[in-house]
């Protein structure tokens, strides 16, 4: 069995310290983390969110360099 840990929306956002609608709008534009819908809902793989935050960290810090 795959464990795999989901968040919604608003546990990103959390996590994110951003609002729900801020996520919604990353994701409308494509530019936050990868998301995917189950059932009517929109999830978030926590691996794919720390994926991303990794990612927005590489770049911020390259760009100072």
């Amino acid at each position: 069995m795959i464990d795999v840990d989901l968040l919604t929306t608003e546990e990103v956002a959390a996590l994110l310290r951003k609002s729900p609608a801020t996520c919604r709008y990353y994701r409308h534009i494509g530019i936050g983390p990868r998301s995917f819908r189950l059932g009517r809902r929109v999830v978030y793989r926590r691996c794919d969110v720390l994926v991303w935050l990794e990612q927005q960290y590489q770049q911020n810090n390259s760009e100072v360099a």
